[in-house]
């Protein structure tokens, strides 16, 4: 039997107990009969003749016999929802923690929670040194202002008394003993405590001590909130293995092609030849830095130019090294990122496959239980009434469409009743891609008006309408290139003022045409259309205020500014919109489409790996401030180490010469900028170079791990992400398109787990069962 235990427990709900191996022992009762089971009401009856047991509070409010309904209700409906978000059902089913369960997984709690991360990860952009300046450029910002002492530490307090909450919550919930055995838990509450104490001695220093320890420490609180990014977190810790023999190897590639560039470009008496040892091989930091830069071509071919200048064979040690590094090695090392990571996120989403399984059968064993109680029958295999299901369904948080699949699939089943393997199969709902359907178009009495609904509705209308906006996309091209050299005094608006006037006009016609066509519901049904009447209701708002301030277009048409904006401007923002309303291609072009479809994915489900950048670089953001601010000098300071006499000339392609002066680690915006600008390796070795001199040598040491870990790491790993995300995608959509009809269409909800679901193993009925008895608050009895 199943039996509800207050006392001990087992695994946090943010830990995954589902693929480790569980040594406990469990109550075997091999007398336990069904006799029993009928004198015991609190007993809940599985498929194999066992039960489950409430002690506590249960017991004493289900006197009589009579089951309490609402228990194993709320029951049921905590399994299911635990199932649908994959969550571990490793946690209390008393009365009391169901309630509390269910209100810190409600979207207010959750909602409360993500703000706290995020104001709490934002404060690093006002407290000192604050990023509150227009430019981070040291030639032209100004002091920024500082917030007073106390102010954010404040807030920060009050970000620490909800992760103190949140803790609590998590602890209370899985038990003491699994809190103890619980890695990411015991972290969080070193991490708060190192917080605050770190709080505590920047007001006693008064918000002056030179470094704050707890800033490092903000990114923990994003990561352990999030269970998909702490097992992807997880798949890269387990990845870096298979991704070392190949770094290694790179790095005795570069290794020996630096000990054989300094033996070619040695220093010579002949300066021809000095060049290349004295730009780039004079010794062997210099030498190791060249190729490194090298292998991301960022500096190609100006490293070669030197030498190749003086003998065009020494060109050839640059293209060996380059098509070994970077075009075998670094490709070879993406290869190994996306074979492993896939392999290991594979398994991970295994384990989400098994919580959700294990969470339906969990719902399952409740809710038969509850059927033999409240009417003991002698059938062997358990089954769940229709009735009562439907009640745990109406609680349950779900997708409407879902909602009312899987109801109209219990009305269907036989004398009222769901067996457990019919009871699995109704939850196949969740990962099918529902289907859309519209609603009617209207109907019209006359021949001329279903004329114009015949052309409205029509494809070809809306093949018509791309040509037009192509039109007019390429007359708006034309009239800025004939106008490109004219300064703004000169410049005639009346092109651009009748062009948008009338194409404005057509793509009005062309939306009210379509809504009579289709009818407003229908016409909002397509999400295209919706995007297209906004854009054309907003062009048409613009147009008109032009109108009103400006009169109409007339040769000649540049009249004084007016309000807000100059006529010019106006005019501008009109053929903004108009480039961007050009987008309603998209959904008529299938590739185009599928491409959109699997960006738009990226952004809304792959929300982890982007977690990950984030706290890398909020990390080291963090370090390059504390390394290198005020490292970099103002210019225009006569007492800074940068000075430039009268005759003197900037080294063509430094950091002076390019004027990268915003590109700076004074304050925490300004720091994350930088390390985007370095991870697109673009002129990275110009960064290199700047802060080698500025500050020490050394430097180069953060920005090559930046590079190894956002460059190489990360990036890798989202192209593989992308891949596989965009093949999974195409492949379903042809799958689909043979049986789809003209009027429904598709709705991709792409999810980590429907990437894989394919490959996955279903988990055994004998498994689930073997899983429940090891439940640290149900015990199964045999």
């Amino acid at each position: 039997m199943f039996r509800v235990s207050g006392s001990r427990t087992r695994a946090g709900m943010e830990s995954d107990p589902l693929l480790a191996s569980v040594e406990k022992s469990w109550c075997a009762d091999p007398d336990f009969s069904s006799q029993e089971r009928l004198q015991n009401p609190c007993s809940y009856s599985s498929t194999s003749g066992a039960g489950v047991l409430l002690q506590g509070e249960a017991r004493s409010e289900v006197p009589n016999g009579v089951a309490d309904e609402d228990l194993y209700v709320n029951q049921a409906v905590v399994f299911i929802e635990d199932a649908i978000q994959y969550r571990s059902i490793d946690h209390r089913v008393d009365r009391n923690s169901l309630q509390l369960y269910r209100w810190y997984y409600s979207d207010l709690c959750q909602w409360i929670l993500n703000v706290t991360i995020c104001v709490n990860l934002a404060l690093a952009f006002v407290e000192s040194p604050s990023s509150l300046t227009l430019t981070s450029d040291v030639r032209y910002r100004k002091a920024a202002w500082e917030p007073p002492c106390g102010l954010t530490e404040s807030i920060e307090f009050i970000t620490f008394l909800l992760f103190i909450a949140d803790l609590s919550v998590k602890s209370y919930l899985i038990g003491w003993n699994e809190f103890m055995k619980n890695k990411w838990l015991l972290c969080y509450i070193v991490t708060l405590s190192v917080s605050i104490a770190d709080w505590t001695v920047s007001l006693c220093f008064m918000c002056r001590e030179g470094v704050r320890i707890r800033r490092l420490l903000r990114p923990f609180f994003l990561l352990q909130n999030s269970s998909l990014m702490k097992k992807t977190l997880k798949c890269i810790k387990r990845t870096l293995p298979e991704m070392g023999s190949v770094m290694l190897l790179l790095a005795l590639h570069l290794c020996l092609f630096t000990m054989f560039g300094m033996l070619l470009f040695a220093h010579a008496k002949d300066s021809k030849v000095d060049v290349e040892w004295l730009r780039y091989f004079r010794n062997l930091p210099d030498s190791l830095t060249s190729l490194l830069v090298l292998l991301t071509t960022a500096n190609n071919p100006d490293v070669m130019i030197p030498a190749y200048s003086f003998n065009r064979a020494y060109s050839l040690f640059f293209i060996i090294f380059t098509v070994i590094g970077s075009l075998i090695l670094m490709n070879l090392l993406t290869a190994i990122i996306y074979n492993q990571f896939r392999g290991y996120l594979m398994k991970s989403v295994q384990t989400s496959l098994i919580r959700r399984r294990l969470g339906i059968r969990a719902a399952f064993e409740v809710l038969a239980f509850y059927r033999e109680v409240i009417s003991p029958t002698r059938d062997q295999a358990a089954c769940v009434d229709c009735e009562t299901f439907l009640k745990v369904l109406q609680k349950v948080k779900l997708e409407a469409y879902c909602k009312m699949a899987i109801i109209e699939e219990v009305k269907s089943c036989a004398r009222g009743a769901i067996s457990a393997e019919r009871f699995q199969k109704l939850f196949d709902e969740l990962d099918k891609d529902p289907i859309r359907q519209h609603p009617p178009q209207p109907m019209y009495q006359s021949r001329f008006l279903q004329i114009l609904q015949v052309i409205g509705s029509h494809r070809y209308f809306d093949y018509l309408g791309n040509v037009v906006a192509l039109a007019n996309l390429l007359s708006i091209c034309i009239v800025l290139m004939v106008d490109a050299e004219k300064p703004g005094s000169d410049r005639d608006d009346f092109s651009l003022g009748a062009i948008n006037c009338f194409f404005i006009l057509y793509y009005v016609l062309e939306m009210a045409l379509k809504v009579f066509s289709l009818g407003i519901k229908n016409y909002v049904s397509y999400p295209s259309n919706i995007f297209d009447g906004v854009l054309t209701i907003i062009l048409l708002v613009l147009e008109i205020a032009t109108f009103a301030i400006y009169k109409f277009p007339h040769p000649g048409w540049k009249p004084d500014m007016q309000g807000l904006l100059s006529l010019w401007e106006m005019v501008r923002l009109v053929n903004m919109f108009i480039v961007f309303r050009f987008l309603r291609i998209i959904p008529n072009m299938k590739v185009m489409a599928l491409v959109a479809g699997t960006l738009l994915d990226l952004v809304k489900n792959l929300r982890a790996f982007a977690g990950i950048l984030v706290v890398v670089y909020y990390v080291f953001a963090i370090i390059g401030i504390n390394l290198f601010k005020g490292v970099i000098p103002n210019p225009r300071n006569a007492s800074s180490n940068f000075s430039l006499s009268a005759n003197e000339t900037l080294p063509c392609g430094s950091f002076e010469q390019l004027e990268y002066w915003p590109n700076n680690f004074d304050d925490f915006a300004a720091a994350l900028v930088t390390l985007w600008d370095v991870m697109v390796v673009n002129n990275w070795q110009v960064f290199l170079d700047a802060y080698s001199r500025y500050s020490s040598p050394w430097s180069k040491l953060y920005f090559v791990a930046w590079w190894l870990v956002s460059s190489v790491i990360w990036v890798n790993l989202f192209v593989a992400l992308i891949l596989e995300n965009f093949i999974h995608k195409w492949d379903r959509s042809y799958r689909h398109s043979a049986a789809m009809t003209p009027s429904q269409e598709v709705e991709y909800h792409m999810t980590v787990q429907l990437m894989f679901r394919e490959d996955l193993e279903e988990p055994t009925d004998e498994e689930l069962l073997d899983r429940l008895h090891h439940h640290p608050h149900l015990h199964l009895s045999r």
